[in-house]
């Protein structure tokens, strides 16, 4: 699915409320002066509030990483698929344990892919 160029200055957020911030190691494209994320590139959450039942309380499950599943399919950068506002992916726990979808919230919108 088409989408514009997901980067390395863009918004995002878990399905908790927490900031994703992703670092790429892509330093050769750019667009609004922000490097291109790309497949391979590391996006960690921080401030995810989320925690689970636990017998009488609870215990901190926060997401925190994502890991992109669906990048372009005709756009490469450094031989790597880019990332899409619309790419799909999964937030992580400490465990690896799947919590749901990130949201891109703000990106540029000048340079849409596929």
């Amino acid at each position: 699915m088409p989408g514009p160029l997901y980067h390395v200055g863009a918004t995002g957020i878990c399905m908790h409320g927490g900031q994703v911030s992703t670092v790429s190691a892509n330093a050769r494209v750019l667009v609004s002066g922000q490097p291109v994320a790309v497949l391979s590139d590391m996006s960690t959450i921080a401030g995810c509030p989320f925690q689970i039942p636990v017998g009488p309380g609870t215990k901190p499950q926060p997401c925190m990483t994502v890991r992109w599943l669906v990048p372009a399919t005709r756009v490469l950068v450094g031989g790597q698929p880019a990332l899409l506002q619309t790419s799909t992916g999964l937030c992580l726990s400490a465990e690896q344990i799947p919590q749901g979808a990130p949201t891109i919230t703000v990106n540029q919108a000048r340079v849409i892919a596929t």
